[in-house]
């Protein structure tokens, strides 16, 4: 039988009710947990090919997540309604991390640091159109402004105008990034969209089964056998993968996908505190103006948000839910 929990109003956890503040707590924890992935990443890619760690961290999402599958519910844990929505996420994904990594090869860093929180701005037209979603102005100029913070931090360290020409030059590795961006967004969008009517761990699991089937062969062209250690660390980047996706999809259960947009930005935030922590990288003062940018962009729409919906006389966590991971809509 399914692992499920159904409460009252009153005994309902705090963590499984839906909510603005769950939301934001959600997309921390993404951001948290994606740094550590991106640290790790650093390790490995100093040895590795970039679309052979790709292949390695969903191989691994995959095998890491099958005895959670098989403890929830054994073979049911797979059905699933929508095949083809899962080929399509997986499809997008391998599309977005095969674009994201050639435009690497062809534009700056600094550039390619500033494209990397442009998806935040395809996240809010699409959440209109597609999930016909209320972008208000507050969640616009909150999302607007985390992104002329990251643009501070990127023309401070650049220097020379190189930021402006690079940027305004539209090559093929910017065409690149753009497109990631979009599918990143997209992606978004479709885990938004079907969070309600398909199970998370059949979310989770196909979209890394999908990815590692997509990027096998890439992975094949560049291949490098790893060693013993690159293995620990590629096991638990996949481990970190699922806990990502698991937490992003949380969060876009609690809240709308467009008001948790300016809170993505934390985690370029988060990624100058363990640069200094770790690698001793000390942030200059152009992050920090950036910084002084974004955080309380973050923080102002909070408010606007918890406080607005008080006004309108909206409780936070309108009713129980039941929390099943295997199944959170009906089955013949």
């Amino acid at each position: 039988m399914p692992h499920s929990f159904a409460t009252s109003p009153n005994t309902v956890s705090w963590f499984r009710r839906p909510g603005y503040t769950q939301g934001i707590f959600w997309v921390f924890m993404v951001a948290l947990t994606s740094n550590t992935n991106d640290i790790l990443m650093r390790f490995a890619g100093s040895r590795l090919p970039a679309m052979e760690i790709a292949f390695f961290r969903f191989l691994f999402a995959t095998l890491t997540l099958l005895p959670v599958m098989l403890y929830f519910r054994k073979a049911g844990s797979f059905y699933t309604k929508r095949p083809s929505l899962h080929v399509l996420r997986a499809a997008l994904l391998f599309g977005a991390i095969a674009c994201w990594t050639t435009g690497l090869t062809m534009v700056p860093l600094t550039v390619v640091s500033t494209f990397a929180q442009t998806t935040q701005l395809f996240v809010l037209p699409m959440a209109a159109v597609f999930l016909n979603e209320k972008v208000g102005w507050q969640r616009s100029l909150a999302t607007l402004a985390g992104f002329m913070g990251i643009l501070l931090i990127v023309v401070g360290h650049s220097g020379n105008g190189g930021f402006f020409d690079s940027l305004l030059s539209l090559n093929n590795g910017t065409l690149f990034l753009i497109s990631a961006a979009m599918m990143f967004a997209l992606s978004d969008i479709l885990n938004k969209r079907f969070v309600v009517e398909e199970s998370t761990l059949s979310m989770m699991f196909y979209i890394a089964l999908g990815t590692t089937l997509f990027g096998a062969y890439p992975a094949y062209t560049v291949w490098q056998t790893p060693q013993l250690s690159d293995l620990g660390i590629l096991l638990v980047l996949g481990a970190g993968g699922n806990l990502i996706l698991f937490f992003l999809l949380k969060a876009f259960a609690a809240t709308d996908v467009s008001a948790l947009a300016p809170f993505r930005y934390l985690e370029m935030i988060l990624a100058g505190i363990f640069g200094f922590l770790i690698f001793g990288e000390i942030p200059c003062q152009w992050t920090l103006a950036g910084a002084a940018i974004i955080v309380p962009s973050t923080f102002a729409i909070a408010y606007y948000e918890t406080h607005h919906k008080r006004k309108e006389g909206a409780p936070e966590a309108p009713k129980p839910i039941e929390v099943d991971l295997c199944a959170q809509d009906e089955r013949s």
